[in-house]
């Protein structure tokens, strides 16, 4: 604690005397560096250790060290996955490539879309068939089995959104809300089928050398970059991909991090190196070649992601590209010169893929059409893909509106009332099912060094006075203050609002990574010569050694965290009480009570509005008022509420001591794609206020 304690001497500033010898203070940020070497400092050093491991098991069981010790410091708490809940859909189910990392489950070419909705029996019988192609017996083919049962098949396909995307450039952004709209519009070298098989795209075919550090890829012949509407601009080659590849290096939107330590170079370049020592060359037009850091096993899987697709060089340097880190710094601020990939303007930007993008706007609507040329236009089974503005207001009419056939699905919610209107209507009985879960991990995070306590409008502001911020850093700063507030959070009850009573733990869960992410190739013991078995997934590994920091710590073991989905892993009112006792006497008299700790919420949202109540009540009611106060901070746009949270760009920019807003998907097929985002320079570390 007396390291902990001189930290915090770096936060308070005495002002001056004021009245009869009162101190007035204010608030100061504290350095990023000694937070994230004090709190993650030895969850980084086993990350080291992983990737030195000399087989991908070694590696496995030194990351679920690792991501135990990430769980164990309390940090960030993880919430849900995507699914678990009731839903209406006229879509046939894996008819979108089916992968739990990368951007391929948003490409949505292959959707079968039917003018009815499904039946759970229907989709029964063609999970059926699916899981016999995927066995090799037989084909997949839903439109078939649909048609045959009465069905009309629908090649228009219309959702909603409430994130427009903020730029074209598929390079120079990290966030899903960006580049599910424009990974439909380009292709990157190889992708996944709906049976989970890597299948060429703009590479038809590659060779690896023996020792595994160098890929060959050649370019597809006839492949084209095409304008917004349809013209054709030029041949994809292999000097796209470079350039692409060189461009998301100088852009540093959140993406360079992935390929820093995997292509040769590529830190060293970020670090002020030249481009000309970059593991990415094109040989020819035709012939691309990267050379890697390594054998990095997994290397293919990260294919699929966004960092690793072309652009047209020729149409990115006559719309003001540059290339050079500083260099396109200054030439992105010139907004009059530089006009590559624009989200104002659809023909900033020219398309390879099976969608040309023809219209968006950010307040209505986006709408991408069939490209006619594309090379595998026979697959492409609709014609257009429309998203339209929908901010959460009116849940009703977009009921109403699937019904009425205008969206193809409608989740079923409790709190918003549209489970409600299924049963009463007969939809719920005769349609509706349980959505499968998936490897995308939402979480909370607690933010150890906030920088912002109001938005630059003066929305949102924290009703905390300087002297309480302080006391809410130093009580974040305590460990067992962390476990308290983790332990008090009873996800199931909060997810209730939206899930209802009988799923509220369907799609909870408590490991950052997906536990059954991977599983181990052969049996190994650990260095304390505990054994795994062959097959032993992920989640098992982890369990093990967090029950065993919890053991150490001596926390009984039906209160231990349980990392599996699907069941209230973390909540115990008991164990969060004495986590606070023991808090409270470490912290004594540093720090006055109550804790005020604000959370953000989107007051037009219904389901958002009493998931936040729900917060505030649980914490409250746990840990007792008089210890922690949860202030409910009110957003009244959705731009003001990810402002907040999910769009602050910075640790510094966040403006909140809780937020459960943010999630991850996984990049590539290894758990370090989740574990990466909390090492040094991490993407999510801003989640838990950090720039480091």
């Amino acid at each position: 604690m007396k390291k902990f304690l001189s930290l915090l001497m770096a936060l308070v500033m005495v002002l001056g005397v004021v009245g009869a010898g009162a101190e007035a203070v204010t608030y100061e940020r504290a350095e990023d560096e000694d937070i994230y070497l004090e709190v993650l400092g030895a969850y980084d050093e086993l990350m080291k250790a992983a990737k030195a491991a000399e087989t991908n098991d070694q590696r496995f069981i030194l990351y679920a060290q690792a991501e135990a010790m990430l769980l164990d410091s309390a940090v960030m708490i993880p919430n849900t996955t995507q699914g678990g809940a009731y839903q209406i859909d006229r879509r046939a189910p894996r008819t979108v490539p089916y992968v739990q990392w990368g951007n391929d489950d948003d490409r949505l070419f292959g959707v079968v879309l039917s003018d009815e909705f499904l039946t759970p029996a229907e989709r029964a019988d063609l999970f059926e068939l699916w899981g016999k192609a995927v066995a090799g017996e037989g084909e997949y083919d839903p439109a078939a089995y649909l048609t045959e049962k009465g069905h009309t098949l629908q090649s228009d396909y219309k959702t909603t959104f409430a994130t427009a995307p903020v730029t074209l450039d598929w390079l120079n952004t990290s966030s899903q809300s960006d580049t599910e709209i424009t990974v439909n519009c380009v292709d990157g070298l190889v992708q996944y089928n709906n049976l989970n098989q890597m299948c060429p795209a703009m590479a038809e075919s590659w060779e690896v050398s023996e020792d595994g550090t160098v890929y060959t890829f050649h370019i597809r012949e006839g492949a084209k970059w095409y304008t917004s509407e349809g013209e054709e601009y030029a041949d994809v080659t292999a000097g796209d991909f470079v350039a692409g590849f060189h461009h998301m290096l100088d852009a540093a939107a959140g993406l360079e991090w992935l390929v820093e330590g995997v292509v040769k170079g590529a830190s060293e370049y970020l670090a002020g190196g030249s481009f000309d020592e970059v593991g990415y060359e094109a040989v020819d037009d035709k012939t691309l070649v990267v050379t890697l850091e390594g054998n990095i096993p997994y290397f293919m899987t990260m294919l699929t992601y966004s960092c690793f697709l072309p652009i047209c060089e020729d149409w990115y340097l006559s719309h003001g590209g540059v290339y050079g880190i500083s260099e396109y710094q200054e030439a992105f601020a010139d907004t009059a010169n530089y006009t590559f990939g624009k989200n104002t303007d659809v023909a900033s930007q020219v398309y390879s893929g099976p969608f040309l993008l023809q219209k968006l706007n950010p307040d209505s609507e986006i709408v991408i059409v069939k490209n006619p040329n594309y090379y595998n236009a026979d697959k492409v089974t609709l014609n257009s893909i429309t998203w339209i503005y929908d901010n959460g207001e009116n849940p009703a009419q977009y009921y109403a509106d699937t019904v009425a056939g205008v969206y193809v699905a409608s989740a079923l919610t409790e709190a918003d009332g549209r489970l409600a209107l299924a049963k009463n209507d007969g939809n719920f009985d005769k349609y509706a099912f349980v959505t499968e879960t998936t490897s995308t991990s939402y979480f909370g995070g607690l933010n150890l060094n906030r920088g912002t306590f109001a938005l630059e409008s003066g929305a949102a502001a924290s009703p905390q006075t300087e002297q309480q911020k302080i006391d809410t850093h130093t009580a974040l700063m305590n460990k067992n203050f962390r476990k308290a507030f983790t332990a008090a959070w009873d996800k199931a009850t909060v997810n209730a609002i939206s899930r209802g009573e009988d799923l509220k733990e369907a799609n909870l869960r408590n490991m950052y990574t997906h536990p059954e992410f991977v599983s181990l190739e052969g049996a190994i013991a650990d260095a304390d010569g505990h054994e795994f078995a062959a097959g032993t997934f992920y989640g098992e590994m982890v369990q093990y050694y967090l029950s065993k920091l919890e053991a150490e710590a001596g926390i009984p073991e039906d209160q231990m965290i349980k990392v599996a989905d699907a069941c209230n892993g973390w909540f115990n009112a008991d164990k969060a009480r004495a986590y606070l006792a023991a808090a409270k006497e470490e912290l004594g008299d540093s720090v006055t009570w109550p804790i005020n700790i604000d959370i953000t919420y989107y007051s037009a949202n219904a389901n958002n509005t009493a998931q936040a109540q729900a917060t505030k009540q649980v914490i409250e009611d746990v840990l007792g008022a008089e210890n922690v106060v949860i202030n409910l901070v009110e957003t009244t746009t959705s731009a003001d509420f990810y402002a907040c949270g999910y769009r602050a760009s910075t640790g510094a920019a966040g403006n909140f001591d809780f937020f459960y807003g943010s999630g991850w998907g996984p990049d590539f097929g290894d758990p370090c794609t989740y574990l990466d985002t909390f090492g040094v320079n991490g993407y999510m570390l801003k989640v838990i206020g950090l720039d480091y």
